[in-house]
């Protein structure tokens, strides 16, 4: 479903104008750009997704009819609307392969050898 379209069911659920969510919607399905396929939700369309969205736009908008909406609730809504349940990240994550490049570079130790004396440092491989 695309954004306008969840915006517009915002309205229609909790008052004012589609203008009013839309800002909420494009930020969530904004993954849309760079995973063209239904697996972006797997980025923000989760309980983490929806949390994080509440730090972003803050505990509630004003609507246009001055009504406070709760951000978590038009997030919410929206999830299920795309997938009928809200998942966890966890979920989200559960079928995503370990791969070896995910635990980070393994930067071989050096020693250091420092000379006080002669104010240099030595490198020793």
């Amino acid at each position: 479903m695309k954004p306008l379209v969840h915006a517009k069911n915002s309205a229609r659920k909790f008052g004012g104008k589609w203008e009013d969510y839309i800002a909420v919607h494009e930020w969530l399905d904004h993954t849309k750009a760079h995973v063209p396929d239904a697996r972006h939700r797997m980025v923000l369309h989760n309980s983490w997704g929806i949390y994080l969205g509440q730090q972003i736009f803050g505990i509630a908008i004003k609507n246009s009819e001055g009504r406070d909406v709760c951000v978590r609730s038009i997030l919410e809504h929206h999830v299920i609307e795309d997938l009928g349940h809200i998942p966890t990240l966890e979920k989200c994550l559960a079928s995503l392969p370990s791969e070896p490049w995910m635990g980070g570079v393994s930067v071989p130790q050096r020693k250091i050898k420092l000379s006080l004396s002669e104010h240099n440092v030595e490198i020793v491989d």
